[in-house]
């Protein structure tokens, strides 16, 4: 399973281990036709233009056609996306997915008068509507979300051009896409057994957790002085990203970058500057988990940057076929009952999920449930540890939260925000290390899973949020007009992670190399996305305790979580379903479990 050793050819990957495109779409040719036929029909949606208040059910007509539309160039966006995604080094699919960008621009301009005329029509008008008209009611939420924005809704002019600007709006990351995952030459370097390994993104992350120490840093300072060479390059496109980010959030006059992209969840910026600090204050809590990590590796030294993926018991190997995977998934999600167990093995049956590495690839995981009438579909970069397991329980969260609320709530209400999004991929991972440690009672092994567990805290609490304050100081430094390079990011950078991993105490040592880590994390060019890995790891946390002690109301508001889509605000779902995310309750638990464990670490090895 190593990635040493495995297929990198899609061509000679078995069928089985591919997601199947065709339940989207049968081929191209099907694809080319729909796309041709929508281009044709989005001009419609501005026949309403200025009719909208003549009455309720002229806004009813209007609302069915604007989202019908957008539902199907949804569908034609997946499937260009994820066939890109397959092979970056294609041309073909980029230029699918350029074509899709350029119809949704032209779809949000000809639509782009709607949200400027339905605030024209004021609060009271809005509401009697939607008594007057039972074709309304599934537009409720939309339409008040409208009017609670009024502040940073433009005129109708104003958004057909901030419309029209939406293809170049995401160029910084498509160009920083192609550059990262397939036109970048990644090195070579040969391990201390003599063989020859590609540091490509699969290939480091892989090399990263080498049982031999001068294997680990060899890989890791090869990746980042690889990517170091090209600072300008990746400056550059922050930089775009950046200033992208500030034009929009200026042009609708939101103080900052930071509360605009807040705002479109309502989310409190509270929410996001608590965890910054709540973190900080936790910070003791992580270098006693980087002390015991040093302990359980027996390193006698100091324990580096490089040592931080590395299994914490060395003699523990454990390695899982997909099918191995999918059962031990299966199995430790039985909580959430008999349907949520039925759909997982249709997904597994179904070729929903696409699972290994290969040339060309997208790098990473994700989950894309986008096709409203089609199930999700997963990508995976699968290597066989434990950690892509883990992985696949994470992603499996996301596709069953699409697929609940695809098939419970209408389009508009269906899709969901980030925010809850990474509680219901986070929840499974806390189900599936539960069941491991349930069921496991060899020492080391145990003692390994709840390794695993401590880095999970790690890698989602305390990593995620050190993404996240660098991002905050990134875009404060771009508010105040400061040079945005590569040199600039990687000092930032730099700082930052030392302080974090106590570089200053010798805790961690952060070596030099590691400041230009930031332009491996393409999450930057998704504003203010990272946090919600750590808030939703705190909440899944707090959930999650609750189904496996047997509390069956609780399992009962987490799967009615899962089909609510947006038919409310994030933080309003969440506390339906038992977690207030406005205190700093659910971190504070978190980081009281995570003591836990360590005491039971060290009552184990002394």
């Amino acid at each position: 399973m190593a990635t040493t050793e495995q297929e990198r050819d899609r061509a000679k990957v078995e069928e089985c281990y591919t997601w199947n495109l065709a339940d989207i779409y049968p081929d191209l040719a099907t694809w080319r036709a729909e796309k041709d036929r929508l281009k044709a029909a989005v001009p419609q949606v501005k026949t309403f233009a200025g009719h909208l208040g003549d009455s309720p059910r002229v806004l009813a007509d209007a609302l069915d056609l604007r989202f019908r539309l957008d539902k199907e160039l949804a569908r034609l966006y997946v499937y260009a996306s994820m066939l890109s995604d397959q092979d970056t080094r294609e041309s073909a699919p980029q230029g699918m997915q350029q074509e899709m960008q350029q119809l949704y621009a032209d779809f949000g301009a000809e639509a782009s008068y709607m949200q400027p005329e339905i605030l024209g029509l004021g609060g009271e008008t809005i509401e009697r509507f939607l008594v007057q008209e039972p074709r309304l009611a599934p537009f409720t939420v939309p339409l008040r979300d409208i009017i609670r924005r009024a502040a940073h809704t433009l005129s109708h002019a104003e958004e057909k051009l901030l419309a029209d600007a939406q293809p170049l709006a995401g160029s910084a990351s498509n160009i920083y896409g192609i550059i990262a995952n397939a036109d970048f030459v990644y090195p070579t370097i040969t391990l201390s057994d003599g063989r020859s390994v590609k540091v490509d993104q699969a290939g480091y992350a892989e090399l990263r957790t080498l049982p031999e120490r001068r294997d680990r840093e060899a890989g890791m300072s090869a990746f980042f002085t690889a990517l170091g060479g090209f600072r300008r390059t990746f400056g550059a496109t922050m930089n775009s990203s950046l200033q992208k980010t500030l034009f929009y959030a200026r042009a609708r006059k939101y103080s900052s970058t930071l509360e605009a992209s807040l705002d479109g969840p309502n989310i409190p910026v509270s929410v996001y500057t608590r965890l910054i600090d709540g973190i900080a204050r936790h910070l003791p809590t992580f270098h006693r988990y980087l002390r015991l990590r040093k302990r359980m590796m027996g390193i006698s030294d100091e324990l580096h940057y490089y040592d931080l993926y590395a299994p914490l018991v060395a003699s523990v190997k454990l390695r899982y076929s997909p099918k191995e995977a999918e059962e031990l998934v299966a199995t430790a999600m039985k909580p959430l009952g008999a349907d949520y167990v039925a759909v997982l093995n249709q997904g597994f049956r179904q070729r929903w999920l696409d699972w290994y590495p290969a040339e060309g690839k997208r790098s990473g995981a994700y989950s894309n449930g986008g096709a409203y009438e089609v199930h999700p579909y997963i990508l995976l970069n699968y290597l066989g540890q434990y950690n892509d397991v883990s992985t696949l329980a994470h992603e499996l969260g996301h596709t069953m939260h699409s697929y609940f609320s695809n098939k419970t709530q209408p389009f508009q209400t269906a899709d969901y925000s980030t925010f809850v999004a990474e509680v219901a991929s986070t929840f499974n991972e806390a189900l599936l290390i539960d069941h491991m440690l349930e069921h496991i009672t060899d020492g080391p092994t145990r003692l390994s899973l709840l390794g695993s567990y401590l880095e999970n805290i790690k890698s989602t609490v305390f990593r995620q949020t050190q993404f996240a304050e660098y991002e905050l100081r990134v875009h404060e430094m771009a508010a105040r007009g400061e040079a945005i390079t590569g040199d600039a990011l990687a000092e930032l950078y730099i700082g930052i992670t030392r302080r974090f991993y106590g570089h200053a105490e010798r805790v961690v040592v952060v070596d030099d190399y590691v400041a230009n880590e930031w332009s491996y994390i393409p999450h930057f060019y998704s504003d203010f996305y990272v946090f919600q890995y750590a808030t939703s790891f705190t909440a899944a946390e707090t959930l999650a305790a609750r189904v496996i002690a047997g509390d069956t109301l609780a399992t009962k508001r987490f799967l009615a979580f899962l089909g609510s889509g947006s038919s409310k605000y994030p933080i309003e779902l969440l506390k339906d379903a038992g977690v207030d995310m406005t205190t700093d309750e659910p971190l504070d638990q978190t980081m009281q479990t995570m003591n836990r464990i360590m005491d039971e670490i060290e009552g184990v090895i002394g």
